[in-house]
């Protein structure tokens, strides 16, 4: 294991209570009655949190970054905003599986090449139709405020890519989700006798930014959370996108993902989130009960080159909820619970994600101890929690053996 440690002082961590709370963990995961004030109060932005390769003050040594290129061609440079670029230059090679959809040929063009075409309603009918969805918005960086949350439709893929092209931004306008799937939903169309695990709909979004999405308490279908993207069973790809300010319900135990909630991915693959931004300045960060960022039960995640800054876990009472609390507060940027899953992160920062109970950076609770958490060549620090597991500030994890860290710097 290589690994850059810096101790944290006070108190000892994982205790008893605190093991617990997070064995018995269901998950999270609800939709927002929380509204994601602007100006929060989190640590600065993680701009300066060190990289990879760099030394660490305090620390007793250098880490030791990857040197291998990303196998992959950048995504489009940001669209001329001034919010934070997607991504994190990590330098980790991205498989071929993990790499952005070619969407040559689309079955549907939103817009007709003014600003005022890309509407709603618009982006709404071709998200049902499925297949490839492009935008000819005009040349100018694009937000198109949902009136609706777009849906898939299970039977419309089984490949489906939503690419803004770095220009088109997503916005819930602080009242809705802006994307749905659900595999076990009847309204979306069943598909098969197996919903909870089947191939289709293979989603793809990317080049994409994500604003103000917000899923309130909605319960549909079980959909609990993902303030900006609700995907239950088939396949999710996240790659060069943005999500910022989305939000679910700031408190329950079973409630989580303020910018993405997944379950039941096609025979246990990983969903992969490819050089994307969850916040990135301390007035952008997502939030909900758990999981400010991602959140899932039973799902692996491959991260690659990705930025995790400013994100909220803002629950308190764990999981199942203590006496008197709502519940809920843990995995400030990533909460992974359920049985058999794992966690990969490669090339990514996560820095000043901040939860009320545990895991600042990470929490990772796999109850039956057959999954794994690896991350490699990244940077964790300035996160905050109330307990952790000892020796990994800001991850508490609970699995298979220990944390499987090279090439990083997991600092306090």
């Amino acid at each position: 294991m290589s690994q850059t440690l810096l101790p944290r002082p006070a108190f000892a961590l994982v205790p008893l209570l605190a093991l617990f709370l997070a064995a018995c963990g269901g998950g999270d995961g609800s939709d927002p009655a929380s509204s994601l004030a602007a100006g929060n109060s989190v640590p600065a932005d993680a701009s300066s949190a060190p990289a990879p390769g760099t030394s660490v003050p305090g620390s007793s040594g250098t880490t030791t970054g990857d040197s291998t290129a990303p196998s992959n061609s950048p995504g489009p440079a940001p669209a001329g905003d001034s919010l934070p670029a997607a991504g994190h230059a990590g330098g980790c090679a991205v498989p071929l599986e993990a790499q952005a959809e070619d969407v040559s040929s689309p079955r549907t063009v939103v817009g007709t090449g003014t600003p005022e075409s890309c509407t709603s309603e618009a982006f709404v009918s071709a998200v049902a139709k499925g297949g490839v969805i492009t935008f000819n918005c005009g040349n100018a960086p694009t937000t198109i405020t949902l009136a609706e949350t777009a849906r898939i439709v299970n039977a419309t893929g089984p490949r489906i890519v939503i690419d803004g092209a770095g220009k088109v931004t997503l916005s819930g306008g602080g009242q809705r989700r802006i994307l749905y799937m659900n595999t076990c939903d009847a309204a979306q169309g069943w598909t098969t006798s197996h919903c909870q695990n089947q191939d289709h709909p293979q989603l793809t979004l990317q080049n994409l930014t994500f604003v103000d999405g917000a899923s309130n308490g909605t319960n549909a279908a079980g959909a609990d959370g993902g303030g900006a993207v609700f995907a239950r069973g088939g396949r999710l790809k996240i790659v060069n996108s943005r999500f910022f300010g989305n939000q679910c319900d700031s408190t329950g135990p079973d409630v989580g993902g303020g910018a993405v909630r997944a379950l039941d991915q096609y025979n246990g693959l990983p969903l992969h989130v490819v050089n994307s931004t969850f916040g990135g300045r301390s007035d952008l960060g997502n939030a909900c009960s758990n999981g400010g960022a991602l959140s899932s039960i039973g799902v692996s995640y491959s991260v690659f080159n990705s930025l995790f800054t400013h994100n909220r876990a803002t629950g308190t009472g764990a999981n199942p909820a203590r006496s008197a609390t709502p519940g809920g507060g843990s995995g400030g940027a990533i909460y992974n619970d359920g049985n058999t899953f794992n966690l990969r992160v490669c090339g990514s920062r996560i820095a000043d994600n901040s939860a009320k109970e545990g895991g600042g950076a990470i929490f990772f609770v796999s109850n039956d101890l057959t999954g794994t958490l690896g991350i490699s060549n990244s940077v964790l620090s300035a996160n905050t929690d109330i307990f952790e597991t000892a020796g990994y500030p800001s991850i508490f994890f609970l699995g298979s053996g220990t944390p499987q860290i090279s090439g990083s710097t997991l600092q306090p």
